[in-house]
């Protein structure tokens, strides 16, 4: 039902009635289950955005049947990106999507009202769902993230996912969530980064009711392990996503034998990639050249160089999955 059909019904209903049923309706038929890959952002030579760059990633993303893609994140290099900038990701990724995969908007700001201004242009530009990483620069009080995330979700009717990267510290806790969720129905996932997270997702799914999915992050390096304990999916490289579709559904269905020497194939890729956030960069794009998809190789300023070793070793991971593909993939 879409909010076009809700307002030409003959008799008419309150608008405030009105505006909790396309809420409602928006909410509801935003699901994720299985891989949400994050887009990197390609470069031109002259180091900006490459718009037409955009339709081959998004192409690869729906032939990997992915469940959506997000942008810009960390794995965009969003934090080297103008505001324009960032806008302007969601705007290619929604017009090469062409609905035929969701597009999820990462918004990322530690000011509520920059945070707020994000969030109503993506939702203007077509976003599906929109994405917000919990603000980390200084130590905040769970109390103080309530305030800023329920008036963040209030600004907004598109489904919401929040994002804890907290490498210094504990993410948010399950009774937070399920707080947030009491007066936000249009929270639906949470993305986690962090190591040692089953106890966690069985928690989350008990405070809420279920009614908070939990999505796995750090480029699905726990997926063979937390697929089966009830997770909604994996927001990864996008590089990878095809074999991570692959060892999710199979792991989720009780046949982690089966997922386990396909997700043995990547996982070094992972490890490595990993290292640090501007080796990844390299690693992704030079990984999706190396499968065929045209994106250059150009990471922006400031960037990690890397080493002739670094380079050597790049390569030799891509002829590994490159190899996997063929035995696992076709």
């Amino acid at each position: 039902m879409s909010k076009r059909l809700i307002l030409s019904q003959p008799d008419p209903c309150p608008p405030d009635f009105v505006e909790v049923i396309v809420w409602f309706t928006m909410s509801a038929a935003f699901v994720i289950d299985g891989i949400v890959p994050i887009i990197p952002t390609p470069f031109n030579d002259h180091d900006a955005l490459d718009p037409e760059g955009y339709a081959p990633l998004i192409e690869f993303a729906i032939h990997s049947r992915a469940s959506a893609v997000c942008l810009p994140a960390y794995a965009s290099e969003f934090y080297k990106l103008s505001e324009a900038e960032r806008l302007e990701t969601v705007r290619w990724a929604v017009h090469y999507a062409d609905r035929g995969i969701p597009v999820i908007a990462q918004v990322n700001a530690t000011s509520l009202r920059q945070a707020i201004d994000g969030a109503k242009h993506a939702e203007a530009l077509g976003a599906s769902a929109l994405n917000t990483a919990v603000p980390r620069i200084f130590a905040t009080s769970e109390d103080d993230l309530l305030r800023y995330f329920e008036r963040l979700l209030s600004s907004t009717s598109l489904p919401y996912v929040i994002q804890d990267f907290n490498p210094g510290g504990a993410s948010v806790t399950p009774e937070f969530l399920a707080r947030l969720k009491n007066v936000c129905p249009n929270l639906k996932y949470v993305k986690l980064e962090e190591p040692l997270l089953a106890a966690k997702v069985r928690a989350i799914l008990e405070a809420t009711n279920g009614r908070v999915g939990v999505l796995e992050g750090w480029g699905g390096m726990h997926t063979l392990e937390l697929a089966p304990l009830g997770t909604s999916g994996v927001m990864p490289s996008l590089g990878l996503c095809d074999f991570l579709d692959r060892v999710y559904r199979l792991a989720k269905t009780g046949k982690q034998a089966e997922a386990y020497p396909i997700f043995s194939a990547i996982l070094p890729q992972i490890v490595f990639s990993l290292q640090n956030l501007e080796l990844y960069h390299h690693c992704e794009k030079r990984l999706l050249a190396a499968r065929g998809v045209p994106i250059g190789p150009r990471v922006r300023d400031l960037k990690r160089s890397l080493s002739a070793h670094e380079e050597a070793y790049i390569d030799f991971l891509n002829a590994r999955v490159l190899d996997a593909a063929g035995r696992y993939l076709h």
